[in-house]
């Protein structure tokens, strides 16, 4: 390589492991104590299962009371020998369910004797060899060095006609077993690992879902540790699966319960590539008068990593204006949880808004959060007062009221004038001025409680204002005239004390008369009752004609078979020159029963009817005639 080339390249491997970011081996979430405790439930349901299956997989996982190991054993014998599963599979279940509930009942000396047979004969699928691989050694059967090498023999048959992936996981979890013997299935490792689908950038699994997923990343795994070789996956592919499982924590069935946790625990322990879960304690909202952050920090079970971290550093970056609140400091691990970080920011100070928090951990855990910090709003100020319509704003008198009081007097108003309102809200800690995502002003009848809100806007001065014209307005209120309570509501995903406050009492008068008042709310009223149903009717059937018109078409179509006849009957019928052969007669048959069907369509059949009985028909007839026309042809008799 000429020198410049050689510059380059170290150049940009330089450049390349200069931007190369430290691997995040976090996730998100783990199992929480309400995910175990669901698990449990479904075992437990597992165990008073009818399915073979379900209660060998519920059996692995919780022990049986013992009130109830003689009738459960008795349940399984007899699951065994009614279950339509392949005689190696329902064998497994038989013989794991029989060691884990501790039965008593001797082990059938069919099904023993099928095991031992299956270990030195050719199995036919990985699934096949899994299956009986593992019951004989439930059974406490001895798998000797000769019996292991035949059974690498096998796999490597099978593989070589199947390489599904379910022939690969099934195939990674005898070989691992097998040791020597079982080496050749860990070069097939990349290739089923390479057939991961990633979804969304975030997860890896496997076509086939949970069962296939954990299969091959349990038997893979195994395989690896089996032979003394690296893992199988980076941590990067451990992250992705981690949160896959994780995803699948809805599972609700004992296979796939079991098949969750032994992938997790599994993960859990790959210490060199194991993900970690960072993720906040709480909501992620913190009070203004005890700002605290709390970070979890555990494993994929949701237990204490184990060593613990030696330090967990935050740096806490505003959202709005990118400027770090605190940088590089470090979380005081709690006392009593040692899953559970925290770090009081109430000497930063932090205002009100949302903050990026990065969590870092020596030596390749990172985690990004996001956390709000709340705040107090107060009321700096607020007027209310009735004036005419046509006057200005600015010069309507107006009350003042302190929150969270309310204005000793009723104010009255009437179609000629309008309402106002204005008010300025202040943060309690610094006391400027804050915009707030909802400032409404209410009004609530006082004896119908039927409600109206209108919204508040903000002016130059970041002051909320409300103006209501009564008699404007009047429709809205469906003309209902009375005392009316006024209320301000505030609220805020940033506030921690969002309030509503009944401020005063309003007499509103519209213009009209009681009974125009009643209609007006009458109709409001039923203009928000539910619409009649509509209810589907079909097209109507097309008028028919007079029966007279209907008759005198049927006797037209007629008319010319009855001619036919008369002339016959009058001219007379020559069939002396007949042939009486089977082509003549078969024809004229055809030839009526076509007819007939075309009567008989008439009267009830419809055209594909009539089409599927006529081409049948009209292929004898055409035959039929064919046949007998050479005949008359050649003058002679039918042979």
């Amino acid at each position: 390589m000429n020198p410049l080339g050689l510059l380059t390249l170290v150049a940009l491997l330089g450049i390349g492991f200069a931007v190369s970011p430290t691997t995040q081996r976090t996730v998100s979430s783990h199992l929480t104590t309400q995910d175990q405790e669901r698990f449990a439930k479904v075992f437990s349901e597992g165990l008073k299962s009818n399915d073979l299956q379900s209660l060998y997989y519920a059996s692995a996982n919780v022990a049986l009371p013992a009130g109830d190991v003689t009738s459960t054993c008795k349940r399984l014998f007899t699951l065994h020998s009614e279950s339509k599963l392949n005689d190696f599979e329902k064998n497994f279940y038989l013989i794991g369910a029989r060691k884990n509930f501790g039965c008593k009942e001797t082990l059938p000396a069919k099904v023993e004797s099928a095991v031992k047979a299956a270990l030195t004969k050719d199995a036919s699928t990985a699934q096949e060899i899994y299956y009986n691989f593992y019951s004989a050694k439930l059974a406490g059967l001895t798998v000797d060095e000769k019996v292991r090498t035949t059974l690498g023999k096998n796999l490597q048959t099978v593989l070589k006609k199947d390489d599904s992936l379910t022939s690969l996981g099934h195939a990674f979890a005898v070989a691992a077993e097998l040791g020597s013997a079982g080496s050749f299935a860990y070069d097939r490792i990349e290739e089923a690992f390479v057939q991961a689908d990633e979804v969304d950038g975030r997860m890896l699994q496997f076509e086939g879902g949970l069962s296939i997923t954990a299969l091959i990343v349990n038997g893979g795994f195994k395989l690896a540790t089996s032979l003394s070789k690296p893992a199988p996956i980076t941590a990067e592919q451990a992250v992705k699966f981690a949160t896959y499982f994780l995803s699948r924590a809805s599972v609700q069935t004992p296979k796939g319960v079991s098949v969750l946790l032994e992938a997790l625990k599994l993960l859990s322990s790959q210490k060199t590539i194991a993900p970690v879960c960072i993720r906040l304690a709480d909501n992620g909202q913190l009070l203004p008068e005890s700002p605290v952050l709390s970070v979890r920090v555990c494993d994929l079970l949701g237990k204490p990593l184990s060593p613990a971290l030696a330090a967990l550093s935050t740096t806490i970056v505003s959202r709005t204006s990118s400027d770090a609140l605190v940088s590089k400091v470090n979380l005081v691990p709690s006392k009593d949880d040692p899953t559970l970080f925290t770090y009081s920011l109430k000497s930063a100070s932090p205002a009100r808004g949302q903050y990026r928090v990065d969590i870092e951990a020596a030596p390749s855990y990172r985690q990004q959060l996001q956390v709000s910090v709340l705040g107090k709003v107060r009321v700096n100020s607020l007027e209310v007062g009735v004036g005419d319509t046509d006057s200005a704003a600015s010069s309507v008198k107006r009350h003042s009221v302190a929150h969270p009081s309310k204005l000793a007097n009723v104010l009255n108003a009437d179609s000629q004038q309008k309402v106002v309102l204005k008010t300025s809200l202040v943060d309690d800690a610094s006391g400027k001025p804050v915009t707030v995502h909802q400032a409404f002003v209410l009004l609530r009848h006082k004896d119908t409680r039927q409600e109206i809100i209108f919204v508040a806007e903000t002016d130059s001065s970041k002051a909320y204002k409300f103006e209501m014209d009564v008699g404007a307005r009047a429709s809205d209120f469906g003309h209902k005239s009375g005392l009316y309570e006024v209320v301000l509501i505030v609220g805020d995903a940033l506030l921690s004390n969002s309030f509503q406050w009944h401020l005063a009492d309003l007499e509103l008068k519209f213009a009209v008369s009681e009974g125009q008042q009643l209609g007006a709310s009458a109709d409001a009223l039923s203009s928000r009752k539910p619409l009649p149903e509509i209810v589907h009717q079909f097209r109507a059937p097309e008028k028919r004609p007079p029966r007279f018109v209907s008759d005198l078409f049927t006797a037209l179509c007629i008319a010319p078979l009855v001619i036919l006849f008369g002339l016959w009957a009058k001219l007379g019928v020559n069939v002396k020159n007949f042939p009486l052969s089977l082509g003549a007669l078969g024809f004229h048959l055809g030839l009526g029963a076509i007819l007939v069907l075309f009567g008989i369509f008439w009267l009830r059949l419809n055209m594909f009817e009539t089409i599927r009985y006529l081409i049948p028909l009209a292929l004898f007839t055409f035959f039929c005639g064919n046949r007998m026309l050479r005949q008359i042809a050649r003058g002679g008799s039918d042979k």
